[in-house]
């Protein structure tokens, strides 16, 4: 297949116009109309572009025919995939928000007549809570049915999609990094600069506003985290697969780790219930949530480690 051919092919799989690829190559439609037709030929910096545009190498755009490596997403896992990394970054997002939101408001509103801030900021932040356990409930089901639908995946990403995802996540990962470190700096900051119990005017109360910028940085780059982790699992197809593979060892630790998992969240609500009920500690037993939840993920660690020290 011919240059021409190939980037014909490429252009109407990703749905751009000559119009459109002529616009992001900064070149006229009618020089796009003439490298499909193989009538002119574009120069090296041009094709390099088109190489990076359509994620394929020049070998392949030039010399090969790019059709026989494209695999269709008939499925459209890709954009299924895609909508539900954002809707969990968003629920993750939601809950360290409400966090966020509760420091800063506790920092310059040290009380509101008629009201005890501390409960104020507990009812503030289960609204948070709320909304994020409906983000994850809805995703969770839409997730399930289509995996239930669709258990095998046809491996359709080429290595160069791969190549282009693992430097944003590289991106991704170190600028969380960078922000927390951050965070940590100006949060020492405040502690050094600034006695614990300094306020301005009564209005700015330090001690809490070195709390809450960190918080608000980390936050950020829990969701960049969050986001990065979910977008590259996206990628790895073939462990999409194989959790669906009865006879596969990860099906067997995905099956085991929902299980335990789900015992342990359970004991977590039931704990959570009894507090409140009984001893009436609403405004602390929250705690017991984040703390099963790590729980689970150090259940979920050992699980996975012995399955592969037996294998």
């Amino acid at each position: 297949m011919s240059l021409g051919q190939n980037l014909q092919f490429l252009r109407k799989r990703d749905n751009i116009t000559q119009e459109q690829l002529a616009e992001a190559l900064e070149v006229s439609r009618q020089s796009v109309s003439k490298w499909e037709s193989d009538t002119s030929y574009p120069e090296m910096d041009k094709l390099l572009q088109l190489a990076s545009l359509f994620h394929c190498n020049l070998d392949d755009l030039v010399q090969k025919d790019v059709s026989t490596q494209y695999v269709e997403d008939k499925c459209n896992y890709d954009e299924f995939m895609n909508q539900f990394s954002k809707r969990i970054t968003l629920g993750v997002g939601l809950i360290l928000s409400g966090l966020t939101f509760i420091l800063f408001l506790m920092t310059f509103i040290s009380e509101i007549q008629g009201f005890n801030m501390e409960e104020l900021s507990g009812v503030i932040f289960l609204l948070f809570v709320v909304v994020a356990v409906a983000i994850f409930i809805v995703s969770g089901s839409q997730r399930n049915y289509f995996e239930k639908k669709y258990p095998y995946i046809e491996n359709f990403y080429s290595e160069a999609e791969k190549d282009a995802f693992h430097k944003k996540y590289t991106i991704f990962i170190t600028t969380g990094v960078v922000l927390i470190i951050f965070g940590m700096i100006l949060a020492a900051a405040f502690d050094i600069v600034i006695s614990a119990d300094h306020m301005i005017n009564n209005i700015i109360d330090f001690d809490i506003l070195g709390g809450a910028v960190f918080m608000l940085l980390a936050t950020i780059a829990v969701i960049l985290f969050v986001y990065a982790g979910t977008q590259k699992s996206k990628y790895n197809i073939d462990h999409y697969n194989l959790m669906h593979d009865h006879n596969s060892q990860i099906y067997k630790n995905s099956k085991k780790n929902s299980s335990v998992s789900g015992c342990i969240m359970m004991a977590a609500t039931i704990i959570f219930l009894t507090c409140g009920f009984i001893w009436d500690l609403w405004k602390i037993a929250w705690v017991v949530y984040p703390i099963f939840g790590i729980a689970c993920g150090i259940v979920s660690t050992v699980i996975n480690r012995n399955n592969d020290d037996e294998d």
